[in-house]
């Protein structure tokens, strides 16, 4: 046999380990191991990489092998390379923009949806997944802020879910107007006029763009120092209006004022969209419900399950009051899709072809409860309160009133702040990002994580206060 022979019948030899039970189990068990251990290190370790292990990943896996690999090297090369140069935000002391950690639930859950590996676009390709996500989006109805009759869409995030929002919107008022987006585009339709506020989230102005409304032909309503529209500074509105409220500012967590602005909106004919990416998920907590007060009476709503809930990434959620608005902005035709059921999972979402999210959300809320889901939500506000508390008492200037899970504190002058910030990134206790609130540089602390203690807390608290007390 000649060295090309060779090469290829080994190369053949590990493409048929995929069929034999004994190797394919060796596999998953040796790969549960590793995520095992990554775990177990993961509060132990600094919670960022270090630029050595970053550098690992570029010098040694950038090599494509000619010839097949035995998968369980292939396994063991990206865990040796790509673990040690893993961001540790599934631990509890990862702080950095408004990032969760995998609830064991939904992580074993991820796990197994893998395995099955459903296309979760039809029902005739994933009974399974059509059932849950009914199952799942009564649920989430049943704890979130939203109309009891909306209709839910699983997407990659909030991104996408505020496109597909907006996109049922932009069907609805344009109907009103005669006139059928989906079939004659944009190309001379009536106007839509999009009030937003000033602190409306990049994600919002994004979705705005890929839906051809553009994301400087807006409006943008005042807002107050916590990032709240002033209800008295709204513009004039019609039914050829879209409202987008905000609920949880991502950099003080304050929510729009709903109870007020949404009545004015809704007698003038608006379309009423919340972006709750996080803080939906405050109206899950007889606590902290009262600041999502009358959200329920908007248009349609976009969360995350992969920030306040825990799932892995990605899990977003789009509901829409109107579910018709949303299948028309979003279903296709198509001769050979087999269309029947009760429920077509694409016809909800942009995507055709795609992972069967709400399985993991499934495993969350079944796992946690209803209890578990506001004691979560309660924890980790009071986590928040206490950073807080402690940073006050240190001397240190809370730049925002901690309504929920977001803290903003300021060590003083922008080099000094941003010093800080680095030295605490590079020191690895725990991970904070920084950001510029209304002119004011400042480190923001977000509390995300299920896996948070009381602990991480003082440790994260100790090793701040140590660091800020060092360099300024």
């Amino acid at each position: 046999m000649n060295k090309d022979n060779s090469a290829m019948e080994k190369s053949r030899s590990y493409q048929m380990q995929n069929l034999d039970s004994e190797k394919r189990s060796e596999l998953l068990n040796r790969t549960a191991g590793y995520g095992n251990n990554f775990l177990d290190s993961i509060n132990t370790r600094k919670v960022s990489p270090s630029k050595e292990a970053i550098e690992n990943v570029s010098k040694k896996l950038n090599f494509f092998p000619i010839n097949s690999t035995d998968p369980s090297e292939t396994i063991k090369l990206l865990n040796n390379t790509g673990s040690p140069a893993a961001m540790g935000s599934a631990g509890g002391r990862y702080f950095g923009f408004v990032i969760g950690s995998s609830h064991p639930a939904a992580l074993a859950a991820s796990w197994l949806t893998s395995t099955w590996d459903q296309n979760g676009g039809l029902e005739v390709t994933s009974p399974v997944n059509a059932e849950i996500e009914k199952i799942t989006a009564k649920w989430l109805k049943e704890i979130l802020p939203v109309a009891k009759e909306s209709e839910a869409g699983f997407v990659t995030g909030v991104t996408m879910a505020i496109f597909s929002a907006l996109a049922a919107a932009r069907f609805a008022v344009l109907k009103k107007q005669g006139w059928d987006v989906q079939a004659d585009g944009l190309f001379g339709a009536p106007p839509i006029k999009i009030v937003v506020g000033e602190e409306v989230h990049g994600s919002v102005l994004k979705a705005l763009s890929m839906l051809g409304l553009g994301s400087e032909r807006i409006i943008k309503v005042p807002v107050d120092n916590q990032g709240r529209m002033k209800p008295d500074q709204l513009p004039g509105m019609d039914d050829k209006t879209i409202l987008c409220l905000q609920a949880g500012n991502v950099n003080t967590g304050s929510f729009d004022l709903a109870a007020e602005i949404i009545p004015v909106a809704k007698r003038n004919g608006a379309w009423v969209h919340v972006d709750g990416a996080f803080g939906l998920w405050a109206g899950t907590s007889p606590q902290y419900s009262h600041l999502t007060k009358g959200i329920e009476f908007a248009d349609s709503w976009a969360t995350d399950a992969h920030k306040w809930l825990n799932v892995p990434y990605d899990s977003g959620i789009v509901f829409c009051r109107n579910g018709e608005n949303l299948r028309a902005a979003m279903s296709m035709s198509g001769a050979y899709l087999d269309q029947s059921g009760n429920r077509i999972p694409y016809q909800y979402t942009p995507e055709l072809s795609r992972r069967a999210r709400a399985i993991e959300i499934w495993a969350a809320l079944h796992s946690l409860g209803k209890n578990g889901v506001i004691e979560l939500t309660d924890r980790l506000c009071r986590h928040a309160k206490r950073f807080a508390e402690g940073l006050s008492d240190a001397g240190f200037s809370i730049l925002n009133d901690v309504v929920l899970n977001q803290v903003l504190v300021s060590f003083g002058n922008a080099e000094a702040t941003n010093k800080v910030i680095s030295e605490i990134q590079n020191e690895g206790t725990c991970w904070c990002g920084g950001t510029v609130w209304q002119g004011k540089t400042a480190m923001r602390i977000s509390v995300q994580s299920w896996a948070t203690t009381d602990e991480d807390v003082e440790m994260s608290l100790d090793a701040i206060i140590r660091i800020a007390k060092k360099n300024i």
